[in-house]
Parts: C-alpha cells; sequence; structure tokens
C-alpha cells in the first residue's frame, strides 16, 4: 500500500523515498513492524482468550508437567497472522502474483485452523475438525498455488538461451579453417516446471519427466506438477501441526526454516547472486523476502509469549498457517526439493507417528499384542517419557534446525 505513495514522492524530489524501493529496506521495516506489532497486541489477546475462557484441553498422557498447561489459552495463530498482514499490507507489492498467493495461504489456512480450533476449544471435541476436511481444504489449497504458477504471466524462469550469428564476429576452432559462429547469450522469460535438485552440479529436475511416454501436451506435466504441489503443502502443513506440542518447539524451528527460505528467496532473485551461485533466476521473487521478513518478526513475537512456560499455545490456527506459508515458499522459489533437508525435524516428527502407528497394527495383528518402537510418539514425547526436561527438548530442536538449515544453505554450493 505503501509503495505506490513512496514511488511518487520519489518523482517529486522528496528526501529519503527512494529508500523504499530497495528490498532490504522494506523487509528489515516489515520484521521490525511485525515484531513490535506482534508483541504489542500479543498480551492484549492473551487477555482477551482468557477471558473468554478459551483454554487448552490437555489429555492426560502422563507427561511432568502435563496438566499444568490445562487452561492456558490457545488459538494464538491470530498473533502470528495479525503481526504478519499489516507489514505486508504495508511494505509488499500487492500486485505481484507471489504476494497475492502467499497471502490467500495465510488467509486459507488460517481460517482452516480456527475452525478446527473453534470446534475443539467451544463445542469441547477434543478431535476437533474430520480430518478428511482439513486434507480436503489443503488439498484445495494446492491445486489453487499449482493452477496459479501454471497460468499466471508473472511465474516464470528467467533461462540462458544461446543465438549462433555467422559473419565477421567468429571464434576459431582448432585452426584458421575451422571456426563457429560466436554465441551471443540472451536471457528469455519462460514457463517452466523445472526445480533445483540439491547437491548436484546438474541441479535441475522437470516434472517433465514424470510424464509417461506416449502423453503429449504440457498440461500432464502440469498435472503432475498440481499433485506435487498439493502432496507437498499437505505433508508440511500436517507435519508442522505434529511438531507443535511442546512450549516453542514449533514456533522456534519455523522461525529458523523461514530465515532460510527468505536467504533463498533473495539469491534467487538477485539476477547477478543467482548467476554466481548457478541457480535459476526467478524474476519478481525478491518480494517474497519482504513477506517472509514479517513472518519472521511474528514468529519471534509469538516466541516472547511461546516459550517455557508458555502463556499462549498457537493452536492449528498458527501451526497450520506455518506449514503452509513454508511449503508454498520453497514451491514458489523451486526449492522444495531441500524440505526433506531443511523441514527435517517436521519429518522425523511425522516418521515418528507413521512408523508407532504402523508397526503397533502390524505387531497387534501379527501377535495378539500391539508394540511400540517409541515410548510415545510424537518423538518430542519420547524424550519426555525418558525424563528430558521439556525446555532441554526444545532447545536441543532448535540446534538440529540450525543445522539442517546451514546444510540446506551449503546445498548451493556443494554441487
Amino acid at each position: 500500500m505503501l509503495l505506490p505513495l513512496f514511488s511518487y514522492l520519489q518523482k517529486t524530489g522528496f528526501p529519503g523515498a527512494g529508500l523504499f524501493q530497495y528490498i532490504s529496506f522494506r523487509s528489515a521495516a516489515a520484521f521490525i513492524c511485525a515484531l513490535l506489532f506482534g508483541l504489542f497486541i500479543g498480551k492484549k489477546i492473551i487477555r482477551y482468550l482468557q477471558h473468554l475462557q478459551i483454554g487448552e484441553e490437555i489429555r492426560d498422557l502422563g507427561l511432568e508437567g502435563q496438566m499444568q498447561k490445562k487452561g492456558t489459552p490457545t488459538m494464538g495463530g491470530i498473533i502470528i497472522i495479525g503481526g504478519m498482514l499489516i507489514p505486508v499490507l504495508l511494505f509488499c507489492d500487492l500486485s505481484n502474483v507471489y504476494i497475492l498467493l502467499m497471502l490467500v495461504t495465510t488467509l486459507w489456512l488460517g481460517a482452516l485452523g480456527f475452525i478446527d480450533d473453534y470446534i475443539k476449544t467451544f463445542k469441547h471435541n477434543k478431535e476437533g475438525m474430520y480430518g478428511r476436511f482439513k486434507i480436503l481444504g489443503q488439498a484445495i489449497l494446492g491445486l489453487i498455488v499449482g493452477l496459479t504458477l501454471w497460468l499466471s504471466p508473472q511465474a516464470v524462469v528467467r533461462e540462458k538461451a544461446y543465438e549462433y550469428r555467422p559473419g565477421i564476429q567468429a571464434e576459431v576452432v582448432g585452426g584458421e579453417n575451422n571456426f563457429i559462429p560466436r554465441k551471443i547469450i540472451y536471457y528469455s522469460e519462460t514457463k517452466s516446471t523445472v526445480t533445483t535438485i540439491p547437491f548436484f552440479k546438474h541441479n535441475e529436475f522437470d516434472y517433465q519427466w514424470l510424464v509417461p511416454r506416449g502423453l503429449k501436451g504440457n498440461h500432464w506435466k502440469y498435472l503432475i506438477y498440481i499433485l506435487a504441489v498439493i502432496f507437498i503443502i499437505t505433508a508440511v502443513s500436517n507435519g508442522a501441526n505434529i511438531t507443535d506440542g511442546l512450549d516453542g518447539l514449533a514456533t522456534g524451528s519455523s522461525a529458523v526454516i523461514v530465515l532460510t527460505l527468505g536467504i533463498l528467496a533473495y539469491v534467487s532473485g538477485n539476477i547477478i547472486t543467482a548467476s554466481y551461485l548457478n541457480i535459476m533466476y526467478l524474476p519478481r521473487i525478491g518480494e517474497l523476502m519482504i513477506f517472509l521478513s514479517a513472518f519472521i518478526g511474528a514468529l519471534i513475537s509469538f516466541l516472547w509469549y511461546n516459550t517455557y512456560p508458555a502463556q499462549i499455545f498457537m493452536g492449528d490456527t498458527g501451526s497450520l498457517t506455518i506449514g503452509g506459508i513454508i511449503a508454498v515458499s520453497a514451491i514458489i522459489i523451486r526449492k522444495e526439493l531441500l524440505l526433506p533437508i531443511l523441514c527435517g525435524i517436521f519429518v522425523v516428527e511425522n516418521l515418528s507417528v507413521i512408523i508407532q502407528v504402523r508397526y503397533f497394527k502390524y505387531t497387534k495383528k501379527k501377535y495378539g499384542e500391539g508394540k511400540r518402537i517409541f515410548l510415545m510418539a510424537p518423538l518430542h514425547h519420547h524424550f519426555q517419557k525418558k525424563g528430558i526436561h521439556e525446555a532441554k527438548i526444545v532447545t536441543r530442536f532448535w540446534i538440529v534446525s540450525i543445522l539442517l538449515a546451514v546444510i540446506t544453505l551449503v546445498t548451493l554450493k556443494i554441487r
């Protein structure tokens, strides 16, 4: 909203108005604004939720300190969403398709999570929304994201192209009588389903390769691409939801992940850096860094109230939104194949639940009595059962998140 105003002021020669054209300046402003706003509204929202007696329903699992959390306000994702939206609306270019996609993702999954939390707290139904409806909502969002990236003229990749021109300008190769026309390099913006493969020198993967032989037409590769988008959004948002089980765990881990995605968005949107790192240059992707900066500020402001002992829980309102934003951001910057590394915490938490349930059912069917691999799933509860304090578990998970983030960034050069 402020970008057109400052563009006009810059043309009139207003002092300092030109700063607003720099992505780095707007990113810093968005971060500070989101952080301060989240801190300001956080306490008010907590008091209001306490007044409404919107407290977490705790199921006794025999975990240390668990019942002390009973009655702690939930739906705290409102703080994250509210703290982020205002600076995004102020500092981002709202005509940018990527920003519009991120706003749709935030509001869509925020509403989906809010409905789930509403059913749990006001209807006193611990199960919340039926799982199939939650998956359906995530799938519809994936369909919207996939179709937009397919059809929008802004969602393109700038690729190098070579033109061979005969004539005077020629390169001599292997002797005076052997020459080839000089290569003229230029850039073209094209629609593409190409993404990045980590650790490989020739690091591009095209979803076109997954189309079965005999099927012709671009619609087949985009169909596969959209299905992949739906799977990624569903998996990551549910992974964040499962990880949100200890004070500050999902919030702190997500802040590290989003910071990494912000760096990747910046280098992908800078033609000089992208060329140096030999990665895809994505026009107009730099605006995403402003959105992610605001998101980081909102996460840190929420972490202020969510660290042990938590004054508020994010609920599905926050966790589904966080996972969705991470997934869509990675898809937009063509780094979704890095998510198993970057979101390693989410992956392990998800796998621990899947392995536990499958193994329990298998042993119950085979031996008549179900057995468990972990003391409790998700994985963070396994460590709680081993007697490790909650705050120590969270801190160690944060350290692992930082390590995974560093490995993710290192993949830019290890190829």
